[in-house]
């Protein structure tokens, strides 16, 4: 898919999923969320970049870390992603965090503004992520560091059924190489390309756990990346690629529900200064 396509597709997608992503991702997304967080080693007072923000779910806890003397900006290329973040943090308080919509591979921000710039589980949809990871150590100071997460390799997530699920009916395009930053060393490679030193690498595994059906079919669906695509379907079609996906996920059903195996991989990286 031409690139510009592919990004109005994932804007619109994640404009669909944005009212159901908190409720279905926070617990089974906070294992990585928390270790690129401890990564990043944010202390008070510093300016940090949460791109690809979603709904808030990394910025809001940056936002804490860094306290009233820093500064967050979180971006995201939909803007009900951002306008969700943005009712975030007012809750929390946090007026020193702010949100716009922007793509992570042109940041409309000065050269070398922040501290620290993450981005948790969002590199993988960008269709040209070492140019997002080159303007990750571009906006950095000298010595400021970038930490990113994505989805690991595709045998390690037993929840991967769903893009065959989705293709078997719809020509979706949401990621064709979804898994390509979590498959060995690709993302470590890509930092290290994009100029970035003092690599570090961690991998780990984690369980996606689901109290029904309810739950494992809505984050699947429409809470994630397929959701532009499900939304279109009629009530039939529905039915038969819930079927197909609860089919895949099978062998991790545990009573009513679901303890689906994945993997994370997060890398850091520091701006050469």
């Amino acid at each position: 898919m031409d690139a510009r396509l592919q990004r109005r597709v994932q804007r619109y997608g994640w404009d669909r999923a944005a009212g159901h992503y908190t409720r279905y991702w926070r617990v089974q997304l906070a294992p990585a969320q928390e270790t690129l967080l401890a990564m990043a080693a944010l202390t008070p007072g510093e300016r940090v970049i949460d791109i690809a923000c979603g709904t808030g779910l990394v910025s809001i806890p940056a936002a804490r870390a860094v306290g009233p003397d820093g500064e967050l900006l979180g971006t995201d290329l939909s803007d009900t992603m951002v306008e969700s973040a943005r009712a975030e943090a007012a809750r929390a308080d946090l007026s020193h965090a702010r949100f716009e919509r922007m793509g992570a591979e042109k940041l409309a921000v000065p050269d070398a503004a922040f501290d620290a710039a993450l981005c948790a589980l969002g590199l993988m949809y960008v269709p040209e992520p070492l140019e997002a990871a080159r303007e990750m150590r571009r906006v950095l100071r000298p010595g400021g560091r970038a930490v990113a997460a994505v989805w690991g390799a595709r045998d390690r997530c037993g929840w991967a059924g769903i893009f065959p699920v989705m293709d078997a009916r719809v020509n979706t395009e949401v990621c064709p190489l979804f898994f390509r930053l979590g498959t060995g060393s690709t993302l470590a490679r890509t930092f290290s390309a994009a100029g970035f030193a003092d690599i570090d690498t961690v991998r780990i595994s984690t369980r996606l756990e689901y109290e029904s059906e309810e739950d494992a079919l809505g984050a699947a669906f429409a809470g994630g990346p397929v959701a532009m695509a499900y939304a279109r379907f009629h009530d039939r079609t529905r039915e038969e690629a819930h079927a197909a996906y609860l089919e895949t996920i099978a062998p991790f059903r545990r009573g009513e529900g679901y303890d689906i195996p994945g993997e994370f991989v997060i890398v850091r990286g520091i701006r050469p200064g």
